[in-house]
């Protein structure tokens, strides 16, 4: 009880956005990787439609970069899509169409792997120099208390595909319990992640798409 409330006690008295990006900066270096199940929550504004699914992702620090892997579920529960991000690539897998698309960052490289580390190890001077980062006050994300973050993209490109993102971050382990992206057109993602393992050595088969003989494979 009173390791809980030692860790808790920094949180709770987060006021305002500098504590809380000051925060990140003591946590950031600790992060390694987690590995979580997802809830994603995809909301169509045109038709005011949402169709949930469930997965599971990973993140880890390499030495080249941030990866991450995830996987999303169908309705009866096989394999729908596998993502890869890995070595500036992110791997878009449909395994019952055998289709495969491998888009490259190039010169984006930087901008993909800060995105990718924002909410999951990226510290305060990372965060508010990518974005401008509004504190919206301490929430619990299920029994976790958390400072909820709203960033706009300072990268006018960036905002070109989604205006806003919200993230709700664990400051003791500098990471996202969930997060809210908001495109231009009014369409939003909501990602809740749970079941948390946090620097606990990601095995590297998470990281490694096992792809079908017979895939098709398109390059972009």
């Amino acid at each position: 009880m009173a390791a809980a409330m030692m860790l808790a006690g920094p949180i709770v008295r987060a006021q305002d956005v500098a504590s809380v990006l000051k925060q990140m900066d003591a946590s950031a270096p600790k992060f390694q990787d987690i590995e979580a199940k997802i809830t994603v929550d995809n909301y169509t504004a045109v038709v005011q439609e949402h169709e949930t699914q469930t997965g599971t992702t990973a993140f880890r620090r390499a030495s080249h970069g941030m990866e991450m892997a995830m996987q999303l579920l169908a309705a009866n529960g096989q394999v729908a899509t596998e993502l890869l991000y890995k070595n500036g690539e992110l791997d878009y897998y449909q395994p019952t169409l055998k289709q495969e698309t491998i888009f490259a960052s190039g010169s984006n490289r930087q901008e993909w792997d800060s995105l990718l580390a924002t909410g999951f190890g990226a510290s305060g001077n990372e965060l508010s120099a990518a974005w401008t980062v509004t504190f919206q006050g301490m929430e619990k994300v299920g029994d976790v208390p958390t400072a909820k973050l709203d960033l706009v993209p300072k990268d006018a490109k960036v905002r070109e595909n989604f205006s806003h993102l919200t993230i709700w971050v664990d400051l003791t382990r500098d990471i996202t319990l969930k997060q809210v992206m908001v495109q231009p057109s009014g369409d939003s993602r909501t990602v809740v992640y749970s079941d948390i393992k946090y620097n606990t050595r990601v095995p590297d088969k998470m990281f490694t798409l096992k792809v079908a003989s017979g895939t098709q494979v398109q390059r972009r």
